[in-house]
């Protein structure tokens, strides 16, 4: 599956984007706000494809301009996705190079997925959550509509073998159909 925006592609990862991963994945300030480690090499990158992203609904987010894979966008649904959710229901998960930080991005990209994971696949709502320190990815979750559903104190986050609070935000597909809940 292959999705577009104004400004990217949304599609699946292969081995050949290993290098792009590593560049922007390296950096700890990417993976360890989002709750995994830094990547140390662009085999361990490549692994990552393989595993982690090698799954439906997960995709690179390409630049259009240049085709260079530069962040991660996805829907875990159902038993596939870190909250208790049904199988009618996603969780949208995303992070993006530091280079492209405050661009409006990942707006873009989570409102297509959003798009499709109602549309296409017709969940009922979709699930997202950010933890404590990370701002970005609260402001992210808010422009796209997202509602705060509750906070998880100490969750034990196993990438990192540490405790974290996390706020578990939601989009049922009735707010989503409201022009005022997704600019």
């Amino acid at each position: 599956m292959r999705l577009e925006t104004q400004r990217l592609r949304l599609r699946p990862w292969q081995e050949t984007d290993a290098a792009d991963l590593y560049e922007y994945a390296k950096d700890d300030r990417v993976g360890p706000v989002a709750g995994w480690p830094p990547h140390t090499s662009v085999e361990y990158s490549a692994e990552v494809i393989r595993t982690v992203f090698n799954h439906p609904e997960v995709y690179a987010v390409e630049l259009k301009e240049n085709g260079r894979a530069v962040g991660c966008v996805g829907i875990l649904i159902g038993g596939n996705s870190h909250f208790e959710i049904s199988e009618q229901e996603g969780e949208i998960a995303y992070w993006i190079g530091v280079p492209y930080w405050g661009k409006g991005l990942i707006p873009e990209a989570v409102r297509e997925v959003m798009r499709h994971g109602f549309e296409t696949l017709k969940l009922k709502a979709l699930w997202c959550g950010y933890f404590a320190d990370n701002t970005q990815s609260f402001v992210a979750q808010s422009k796209c509509g997202f509602r705060h559903h509750h906070t998880e104190e100490n969750k034990y986050n196993a990438f990192l073998q540490d405790y974290r609070t996390e706020h578990i935000s939601c989009i049922t597909y009735a707010q989503w159909l409201t022009p005022a809940d997704h600019p």
